[in-house]
């Protein structure tokens, strides 16, 4: 059996279920809202357009909209749309015949065309160049193209689920987004909420994720530490879900013991303090050696948390990007080692 026939037939489960599959799981007033609006939008067969933070799983309920719907049984297509350079976005949308560029030894079909009877999910909508949201909404406007080189024109059969990790309107009122693509694309919508807004369910989330790398990994079931328990709940989560996921994962795989215990970021300080021979040392070295400690412990716990994701951390530490990489590298640490895990 094909590998797209075997997860589609995973998908063929009450909703309930289909959102347990997708780690869409949540005990909170504001999710759970998220998950009835997806639940009811699913059979209507219109655009949607999915906002929320990065992480926050943009596209895992573009996927649950796409497997609780009609068009369950067929493709559902994902675009990255900062990946789609200008010169090949009609071709990579579209299609192409052979000989319509210098490159096109054969012709290929387009996204669209791969999509067709099922969803094209447009994710980071906010990332298309002018010249791409014209073409985009041209497409919308009657779900009619041609490939390159073709001048038959073709119907595309496609549900359009867009997402963004930012305000749209905002992007319109600078001039960096066209309103009439913000009309196509939002007539219905949803808003993931970010996770530090969702109570308890980075505690939910963590005994689901513990109990899913436990089968995954063939390996026995780790319980959280306590504190670990209480300071989940209360930690900001600037990565979301996304962030959570990878640093259970990785503390999972690195556990010795059946116990996991995570220590927040904030607490780094005074353990180097604590750690560095008492009041002996003249008050400068010890400084010194206090502040280089400090660096060290808290990179180690912030590339951990973010899985090696260089962004990511200079986000959550509010440094600019290159003197966050460029203090990494002077203690010696790689971001790659924090990201090489099995997935």
């Amino acid at each position: 059996m094909a590998e797209d026939d075997v997860e589609r037939r995973r998908w063929l489960t009450p909703a309930s279920d289909a959102f347990v599959r997708l780690d869409l799981i949540g005990e909170s007033a504001s999710f759970r809202e998220a998950l009835r609006l997806i639940n009811r939008i699913a059979a209507v067969d219109a655009t949607v357009l999915l906002q929320g933070e990065t992480g926050t799983g943009k596209e895992l309920a573009a996927r649950a909209l796409h497997y609780l719907s009609s068009r369950r049984e067929l493709p559902f297509i994902p675009v990255n749309c900062g990946a789609l350079p200008d010169t090949l976005l009609a071709s990579e949308m579209f299609g192409h015949e052979r000989g319509a560029f210098t490159d096109a030894k054969q012709s290929s079909p387009g996204l669209v065309a791969q999509a067709e009877g099922g969803t094209l999910f447009l994710d980071e909508i906010e990332a298309m160049t002018p010249q791409a949201q014209v073409v985009v909404l041209r497409f919308l406007q009657d779900h009619t193209y041609r490939r390159l080189g073709s001048n038959r024109v073709s119907h595309g059969n496609v549900r359009i689920i867009a997402s963004s990790n930012v305000d749209l309107n905002e992007l319109v009122q600078r001039g960096e987004f066209r309103a009439d693509l913000l009309f196509r694309l939002s007539v219905l919508s949803v808003t993931m909420p970010p996770l530090r807004e969702r109570g308890n369910d980075a505690l939910v989330l963590s005994e689901h994720f513990l109990s899913r790398f436990a089968l995954q990994y063939h390996r026995a079931r780790r319980r959280l530490h306590s504190d670990t328990a209480a300071w989940l709940p209360q930690y900001d989560w600037p990565g979301n879900v996304r962030e959570l996921e990878n640093l259970i994962l990785r503390e999972f795989l690195l556990a010795e013991g059946d116990v996991i215990s995570i220590t927040p970021l904030g607490q780094a300080l005074s353990e180097a303090g604590r750690e560095l021979g008492g009041p002996q040392q003249a008050f400068k070295s010890a400084k010194a050696r206090a502040v280089a400690e400090f660096e060290r412990s808290y990179l180690r716990n912030l590339l951990t948390h973010t899985c090696g994701n260089i962004s990511l951390a200079a986000r959550i530490s509010r440094k600019d990007r290159s003197a966050l990489n460029k203090l990494v590298k002077k203690h010696g640490l790689d971001s790659e080692s924090f990201r090489n895990l099995p997935r």
